[in-house]
């Protein structure tokens, strides 16, 4: 069963997604330790900069395949990548991660296959996985990053922002899908048959005087303002309440002692 995509694809998203990239992507490309020539498979792709950054890694003797179900998303990654002059750096393909669009010659051929904030937003993360081992030749790796919302934590604390997101924490509860998948990544490989040989986390926070800390306020706080509908209308948060702490938010980006602490789940396993 497929849910809506709780970020939705506006402009104003859809920068929020470029900006996360970019505060991400070095980081995931380092641990993802591409050695160069790998067929490698993309799934939720999103905007593609990271499916381009690895296409970089692989090199001209690797090949990148990106699925996402979202054709907006599909036509902004190819435009993209027609503004970075790298339309022929991977092969778009719209697509669902529970039925992945893969001919019958390209199952099982894979080096790798990546899904990044993908397991968090379908009710049935399992059957993804599932997906992504079959996709993958024996040995192939199978790559997870994704979020546990429950570890982040800000200094100093901010009451009026922990209840806004402790209510978008319940949004995943309301749409079937686990807002604490980070922490089951090992499980859901070793269930869809891959064994499991790492288990990770990067760090994903940031501090006051770090040039990139206004982008990290600015990422949690558009992260809630997407589902403000479901927080101020079903789980009942009244709208000012709801502004009130974003506005909290953004003075307390301006402390000069205020930290994020988060982390972005990592897993790997291997087809036998």
């Amino acid at each position: 069963m497929n849910v809506p995509y709780l970020h939705g694809t506006q402009p104003k998203e859809q920068r929020r997604l470029s900006k996360l990239n970019d505060l991400l992507n070095a980081a995931c490309l380092r641990e993802l330790s591409l050695q160069g020539g790998e067929r490698v498979l993309d799934v939720g792709s999103g905007l593609g900069q990271f499916s381009r950054a690895m296409a970089k890694a692989a090199g001209s003797r690797g090949r990148v395949i990106a699925v996402d179900r979202d054709e907006r998303q599909v036509r902004e990654a190819r435009r993209q990548a027609r503004a970075s002059g790298e339309v022929a750096a991977v092969e778009w393909r719209r697509g669902d991660a529970l039925a992945l669009p893969l001919r019958k010659d390209e199952w099982g051929s894979f080096d790798v296959a990546h899904a990044r904030f993908v397991t968090e937003h379908v009710p049935q993360p399992e059957k993804v996985v599932e997906q992504m081992v079959r996709a993958v030749r024996r040995g192939g790796r199978v790559v997870l990053a994704d979020d546990d919302h429950d570890v982040l934590r800000l200094s100093p604390e901010l009451p009026s922002f922990n209840s806004v997101w402790a209510a978008y924490i319940r949004v995943y509860d309301r749409l079937g899908c686990d807002p604490f998948v980070g922490r089951r990544l090992i499980s859901l490989l070793h269930q869809a048959g891959a064994r499991p040989v790492r288990n990770h986390w990067l760090f994903f926070g940031s501090c006051a005087g770090d040039p990139n800390f206004p982008a990290y306020v600015a990422n949690m706080i558009g992260v809630v303002e997407t589902a403000r509908e479901i927080i101020t209308g079903p789980l009942g948060m009244r709208q000012a309440e709801f502004d009130t702490a974003l506005r909290d938010t953004r003075a307390w980006g301006r402390r000069p002692d205020a930290a994020i602490w988060f982390g972005l789940c990592w897993a790997e396993g291997v087809r036998s």
